[in-house]
């Protein structure tokens, strides 16, 4: 499978499995257990952040695009981030912030590479 050939529900999947081992490993080094209600409680911002990314970015339209899957991370981050603030009334947290960028934007971009790079060697082997 070519790195334009990856389908868009499986580059939306694979977005939202960042989300939720990003809030899976955030729950644990906090030591928080509160089931299935606290964990959907800290990933919802995020999931919306992530549907407005992807709409906004039109990664729908090319999900393995890298500039449209940069910006649909920083929509993510930044909508996730404003709703906790807004909605669930937590403070600024600028070391979250960088934390979450880090994470959820190398991940995002880290298995897009990841499918470039194995797709490029394989077309090489493929001409050789």
């Amino acid at each position: 499978m070519g790195e334009r050939e990856v389908p868009v529900w499986v580059a939306a999947l694979a977005d939202a499995a960042v989300l939720v081992v990003f809030v899976a490993i955030g729950r644990r080094s906090h030591h928080e257990d509160a089931g299935s209600a606290g964990f959907l409680r800290v990933l919802w911002p995020f999931a919306v952040g992530l549907v407005i990314g992807w709409i906004a970015a039109g990664l729908h339209r090319a999900p393995m695009a890298f500039r449209r899957a940069a910006a649909a991370w920083a929509i993510t981050v930044l909508v996730g981030v404003a709703l906790r603030i807004v909605v669930q009334g937590h403070d600024f947290a600028p070391t979250f912030i960088v934390i979450a960028s880090v994470f959820i934007g190398g991940c995002m971009l880290g298995w897009r590479g990841v499918v470039v790079a194995v797709s490029r060697r394989r077309a090489r082997r493929a001409v050789s």
